[in-house]
């Protein structure tokens, strides 16, 4: 049986300890945190077999896995203690991981994993496998709902005004790593392409507020000297949270149930 834990119980992170809950065969829900512990422990209180509830530091003495789904604010404080454990640990908040690099080079020596999932995206598969010859650009672009970016660091520094738009508006252009910074909660998914393809400093990022889309909306192109070729996921946003797709919870559970079950297919 491996442990599972998991750190912050928000839109994703609640969803996640459900299933868990609910039994996945071979892993069991160990640990969880929240902002508090005793919000923590409100949380977990109605499930069938309430985990401990323990501080965000303290997740990795508690499981084999810890997933990460908390504010980029507290990531190295989830992520830090399951690398120098030499754990598993799925990161959710992955643009937060291009600014912690050394983690890394520390899961090097520890022999800790980091799993990235494929969240609200898609192809990863297929850009991990260009990757390995030689891939020439890579570009996103990623369209969201006013509401869904709503916050973004990016957005305040610039003085960038989406409310009461009636047409799409550009409001970023640059690299994954620049983007990354910029719209911390919003494009994890670049992050995640750029690690998966020619690294954050060469993938292109374009991000749209449109008020005339319902879906959270990422295009992505490639073009390498295997293959070439254009993927578009439409996510539906959560009620609870529109910068947050349905699926990113889903891809979470079944990067866990890959890690024991018989039959694996792609990543």
């Amino acid at each position: 049986m491996i442990n599972v834990a998991i750190g912050s119980l928000g839109t994703i992170g609640l969803r996640v300890a459900k299933k868990l809950d609910e039994g996945i065969d071979g892993l069991t829900l160990s640990a969880v945190s929240a902002s508090s512990i005793d919000s923590a422990q409100q949380r977990v209180a109605h499930f069938r077999t309430p985990p401990n509830a323990v501080a965000l530091h303290a997740l990795a003495e508690h499981a084999d896995i810890v997933v990460e789904c908390a504010p980029a604010a507290v990531f190295r404080d989830i992520a830090e203690p399951v690398i120098l454990a030499g754990k598993q640990f799925i990161p959710l908040s992955v643009g937060a991981l291009l600014s912690h690099w050394d983690l890394v080079d520390k899961a090097k020596s520890t022999g800790a994993q980091i799993l990235v999932p494929s969240g609200a995206l898609l192809g990863l598969d297929a850009v991990r496998a260009a990757s390995e010859g030689k891939i020439h650009s890579a570009t996103m672009v990623t369209r969201k709902p006013p509401a869904g970016l709503a916050g973004a660091p990016h957005l305040i520094n610039n003085n960038i005004d989406i409310d009461n738009l009636t047409e799409p508006k550009l409001v970023f252009e640059g690299t994954a790593r620049e983007g990354a910074r910029g719209f911390p909660a919003n494009v994890n998914v670049a992050a995640a392409l750029s690690l998966a393809g020619p690294g954050p400093d060469n993938t292109q990022l374009q991000i749209w507020a449109d008020p005339t889309i319902t879906r959270n909306t990422h295009t992505i192109k490639i073009d390498a000297d295997s293959a070439s070729f254009e993927m578009k996921m439409l996510s539906i946003p959560t009620s609870e949270k529109p910068a947050t797709g349905r699926i990113v919870a889903l891809s979470v559970i079944a990067s866990l149930r890959a890690r024991v079950a018989p039959l694996v297919i792609g990543a």
